[in-house]
């Protein structure tokens, strides 16, 4: 068995990118990417109606990872629930994605008025390791140590690759930091390719590393007005190309194949802004149709108020539609029978004496999963 791959010191940025074969790729790669972000400009409150794709997002992310929760499970922990069969270890992979979706929400919310940063990025490190497995592990803060990445509790000369060393550490972020930042790069896209793969390979945290350097992709994006909202989701294609993926990224390392590896990130880029694009006009479409749907059913002035709930909170107990809609109680309940009757919702749980009921908005959560699951 040969041994790891060792981190590429001295070798980034690269000196030396294949353009030519680069060239074919960023134009399209550019133009997915802005026909993208024309359908995002022209969303009313696209954090609101992309919120289960962002949810989504989050699961595959950490899924690439080892997790195994569901979205559904997911938001369901989230609403207060305890989905079927749920174990203490499912449980706690739906609370790593609820702290993946709330790094996000937090750290797009400081890019308003900061820079993307490493500091930001440490920030976003915290959140994400709240509370969760990794607390102990030093949250927010750059490791001391040498780590390395292998199978479980595998010793150094087994791992696959070893990151930069804890004493060249700062540098390296330093580096990193100077390089994300710069104007001079004849491409974004092939920038954020880089900023992605040298995050990595550095790994500079002792845990949340794969799903921080992924969370820099959306923020990147966003931080340079390449889209209107951090509204990226490229983690399918990375989930779907699990050993792919690692594969080009080790290879950096092993062989500089630096062009190999902006090759692939282009076309995930192209492939998700297409993908991200055709989930968005679906959710769009379902939004006009359940707006009209609901009116017709309710008759009542607060019905836009219910259907903006439903998107943004598809899964969730009677007593908070009342409280998260803004609803008058005896219309709430009104508005949530007639919506069960409609077969707009699924109900998971009926209530039961003070033990509220759960419901699902089914049709929105298979959108975002991009097949029936519910």
């Amino acid at each position: 068995m040969s041994g790891p791959v060792h981190y590429h010191l001295g070798q980034f940025p690269p000196e030396k990118l294949d353009w030519e074969r680069l060239i074919p790729l960023i134009g399209p790669a550019n133009a997915a990417l802005a026909r993208y972000d024309g359908l995002l400009s022209a969303i009313p409150n696209a954090g609101v109606l992309l919120s289960p794709l962002t949810t989504q997002e989050a699961v595959l992310s950490s899924r690439i990872e080892g997790t195994q929760a569901t979205m559904g499970e997911v938001l369901e922990v989230e609403a207060g629930g305890e989905p079927e069969g749920m174990t203490a270890p499912r449980r706690a992979d739906a609370e790593e994605v609820l702290n993946y979706r709330r790094a996000m929400r937090i750290t797009t919310g400081e890019l308003e008025h900061r820079p993307l940063s490493q500091h930001l990025l440490r920030q976003a490190h915290a959140v994400l390791m709240e509370g969760v497995r990794g607390r102990d592990k030093a949250p927010g803060q750059y490791r001391r140590q040498q780590n390395w990445i292998g199978e479980h509790k595998c010793v150094i000369e087994d791992a696959s690759f070893v990151p930069i060393p804890q004493v060249q550490l700062a540098q390296g972020m330093d580096d990193w930091e100077r390089y994300l930042l710069r104007a001079d790069v004849p491409d974004p896209l092939v920038q954020l390719a880089l900023a992605h793969v040298e995050f990595e390979a550095l790994h500079p945290f002792e845990d949340g590393n794969g799903r921080l350097g992924r969370m820099l992709i959306p923020l990147f994006l966003y931080s340079r007005r390449l889209l209107s909202g951090p509204h990226f989701y490229v983690s399918a294609y990375f989930e779907q190309r699990r050993e792919e993926y690692y594969g080009r990224l080790r290879a950096v390392s092993a062989g500089g194949e630096w062009t190999a590896w902006c090759l692939f990130f282009l076309e995930a880029l192209r492939t998700q802004a297409v993908e991200n694009e055709g989930k968005a006009r679906s959710v769009l479409a379902l939004y006009e149709r359940v707006k009209l749907q609901v009116v017709d059913a309710t008759h009542s002035q607060h019905a836009i108020r219910a259907v903006d709930f439903l998107f943004q909170t598809p899964i969730f107990k009677g007593p908070d539609f009342t409280a998260g809609a803004g609803i008058p109680r005896p219309t709430a309940t009104r508005i949530l029978g007639l919506l069960r009757e409609a077969g707009l919702l699924l109900t998971l749980r009926e209530g039961r004496g003070r033990r509220p009921g759960f419901f699902a908005f089914r049709e929105l959560l298979n959108v975002a999963e991009g097949h029936d699951v519910f």
